[in-house]
């Protein structure tokens, strides 16, 4: 076999390294934003092949709702200490005191749309000019639409309908004093191929993506965690259940799936087998209405 026989998951990794050298060679101060979820942990083992022996060219990113699972926290910190990379966190319930933001109501209040305005600021406040992110175009529609290097205007608002585009894995970056460049190195991945890569390079991830016993509540055919944050009404239905995460977002706005799979090989199976994207099977945020994520995106919401 010839040694430049490689596998889609060898193409699929050279494409994410070199968008990544593309953002350190085009910008002069980018951001890896990392919430301890699988696909930016993907994307800092990726990171670590694009650039070690040397550091990285940019600190690690997160955006803290408040909400989050405490699995993906202690991970971030584990994995931000273990490489030696600098984690710069800014959270989501500052923002709401400095500028006096109205929390959403309800029984899943979400954070999510606030999260935009900590992102906007915590842009301002370290100038930089592109964001590297773990969004797929597999996830959701919204993300379908949007090019590697997406570009952000002034305020912070991406257009749909003004995109550059990408011939031949040409990313063009120049933007101008105050616009922001939203990088996807794994934009072209599916949900199983990033599972296929996280088994083929042994990489670690939270418990919280294989199967748990959990307490949950029943609400809409979802599996929503009993948490400190959602709002239980008489007669809900509190059961336990052993679930794993498709995905890791804030402790309210993802549902869990039923799940006895404990090993990678065991939640490919499961994938392979499954007819609904991850959000669309767990995201409640993404319900709000048919163009949920495009309205958030338009808005600043990376």
């Amino acid at each position: 076999m010839s040694k430049y026989n490689f596998d889609y998951l060898d193409h699929l990794e050279s494409e994410a390294i070199h968008i990544f050298r593309e953002v350190a060679g085009q910008f002069e101060r980018p951001a890896l934003l990392f919430s301890g979820g699988k696909d930016s942990i993907t994307l800092v083992h990726l990171a670590l092949k694009a650039f070690r022996p040397g550091k990285f060219p940019f600190p690690l990113v997160h955006i803290d709702t408040g909400h989050n699972f405490p699995e993906a926290l202690d991970f971030r910190d584990a994995l931000a200490e273990e490489i030696g990379e600098k984690l710069i966190v800014r959270k989501v319930e500052d923002t709401i005191k400095a500028k006096g933001l109205t929390e959403q109501k309800g029984k899943f209040a979400s954070r999510n749309a606030l999260q935009t305005y900590t992102l906007l600021d915590t842009i301002e406040e370290f100038e930089f000019d592109a964001c590297i992110g773990g969004a797929r175009r597999d996830e959701e529609k919204a993300r379908a639409k949007e090019r590697i290097f997406s570009v952000r205007d002034e305020f912070g608002q991406w257009d749909p309908k003004l995109q550059r585009p990408e011939l031949w894995n040409t990313y063009n970056g120049k933007i101008h004093k105050g616009e922001n460049v939203r990088a996807f190195p794994i934009s072209n991945w599916t949900e199983l191929d990033v599972w296929n890569y996280i088994k083929r390079e042994n990489i670690d991830l939270p418990s919280i993506y294989y199967a748990h016993d959990r307490e949950v509540l029943e609400y809409e055919n979802q599996l929503v965690a009993i948490n400190e944050f959602i709002r239980l009404d008489p007669g809900d239905s509190v059961v336990t259940k052993r679930v794993r995460y498709r995905t890791v977002g804030d402790m309210t706005c993802t549902a869990a799936v039923e799940s006895d799979a404990t090993t990678i090989d065991d939640i490919i199976k499961e994938i392979v087998a499954t007819k609904t994207s991850e959000r669309g099977e767990t995201r409640i945020d993404d319900r709000v209405s048919e163009a949920a994520m495009e309205d958030r995106k338009k808005n600043g919401y990376f």
